[in-house]
């Protein structure tokens, strides 16, 4: 997801998105144990997407726009 899109989300939309990223994060991490995860580049764009998402959540917090 780009941050373009995600700033268009409220602020509840992002939180609910966030927890949905950590679970599937989880799932990703638990299958990759386990050999059954193909594509491993999945972990790292579910990192990026968790850390674009905290970053406009602080910014929205800070004041800051952009």
């Amino acid at each position: 997801m780009k941050a373009s899109e995600l700033r268009n989300y409220t602020d509840e939309e992002l939180k609910r998105l966030l927890e949905e990223k950590k679970k599937q994060l989880m799932e990703l991490r638990f299958q990759l144990a386990m050999g059954q995860l193909k594509n491993t580049s999945l972990i790292k764009l579910t990192k990026r997407d968790i850390a674009r998402i905290k970053t406009i959540l602080r910014e929205r917090e800070l004041g800051i726009r952009r």
